[in-house]
């Protein structure tokens, strides 16, 4: 039984030695997790390991649950998340009155979350259990820096310089503060205007952030953060090789926080659905192997997570595949299904 460490219980028997990126013995098989096996798992950044199944249904049902529903890590995240998200209100709000923010102030408030960033290993449980509908513009800053570590740190940037990408998607949305609430919050469709003028936020997290802290880097994801590779994008209409590449990366997360997210004009979307719409856009207006990186990586945090299907019918995601990222192995009560051979089956949305 192949499960998640974030999932693993005292008492749990390895099935299989482990092994950690560079090929170094972590445990051997047969050993029994408790507390100090666990952690070791974390530190060598292990995501999987096998160990015994459970020995009856109930016990089966009971796991499944947990791993869903309530997972161990989210008491210790679930405050500094919250803190991150109100001191970009502070952020925020310093920005509006003085029109710039201070480096203390930004590591005050995001590096307890970068923190837990080295132990919490499944994305997707992390969002679908924080993620709600109150403050958007703060909640969704604090999603890209989150999104924008892990995925530099899977582009294979080290991890000072992935922390340096965190805050920077942490900031990337800062210059919305000179944009009046009134347009930010509206509920039905901009006008042109405001939309024009909305564009413009762009521009000024530009210039909060080069007169805040002189960082080039963080400036130019500011201001480059909605160009497109095809040239469709503001404020420029830059294309290609003309982009930044931390501003690529920016781009991904950024469209994929606002897509999955609930605000007063749009329901939260399925988080499967919004990166098969990434997916799409790979194609065109944003950068493949970046866009394509982030989708590899995040699949795999799928696996447990209890899907519905279109036909009605609930399962459990237990595989999946390397190519046909959205096409996963699912287990429906004890029937097994390759959805990469049965097309029939489409998956409509991921529970909790």
């Amino acid at each position: 039984m192949r499960v998640h460490v974030t999932d693993l219980q005292n008492g749990d028997r390895l099935t299989n030695d482990t092994f950690n990126g560079y090929g170094l013995h972590v445990l051997s098989k047969g050993t029994i997790l408790h507390s100090n096996e666990i952690s070791k798992l974390f530190q060598h950044q292990i995501d999987y390991v096998d160990i015994e199944g459970p020995t009856s249904e109930a016990e089966s049902e009971s796991r499944t649950l947990e791993s869903s529903v309530n997972p161990k890590w989210l008491p210790a995240v679930q405050p500094s998340y919250e803190n991150a998200v109100k001191g970009f209100e502070t952020l925020f709000n310093n920005a509006t009155a003085a029109g710039a923010i201070s480096d203390e102030e930004v590591t005050r408030a995001f590096q307890p979350l970068v923190d837990n960033f080295q132990m919490e290993r499944d994305v997707v449980s992390m969002l679908l259990l924080l993620n709600t509908a109150d403050d958007y513009t703060y909640q969704h800053s604090v999603q890209v820096g989150m999104l924008a570590y892990y995925l530099a740190s899977w582009l294979g940037y080290s991890k000072e310089e992935s922390i340096h990408i965190g805050k920077t998607g942490y900031l990337h949305d800062i210059g919305k503060s000179r944009i009046s609430e009134a347009i930010l919050n509206k509920p039905d469709r901009l006008t042109d205007e405001e939309f024009e003028e909305v564009k413009k936020h762009t521009i000024y997290g530009h210039e909060i952030i080069e007169q805040s802290f002189g960082d080039p880097t963080l400036a130019l994801a500011a201001l480059q953060h909605h160009e497109r590779n095809d040239g469709t994008g503001y404020p420029q209409g830059l294309t290609g090789e003309r982009i930044h590449p931390i501003s690529k990366i920016i781009s991904v997360v950024d469209i994929y926080s606002a897509m999955i997210s609930e605000r007063v004009y749009q329901k939260k979307r399925d988080l499967l659905f919004v990166l098969k719409e990434l997916h799409k856009l790979s194609f065109d207006q944003l950068d493949p192997f970046t866009t394509h990186t982030f989708i590899k990586h995040m699949i795999p945090n799928f696996i447990g997570k209890r899907v519905e299907l279109v036909s009605g019918e609930v399962g459990v995601i237990v595989m999946t595949h390397p190519t046909e990222f959205f096409r996963p192995l699912v287990k429906i009560d004890e029937q097994f299904i390759d959805l990469t051979l049965e097309r029939q089956y489409e998956i409509k949305h991921v529970q909790l």
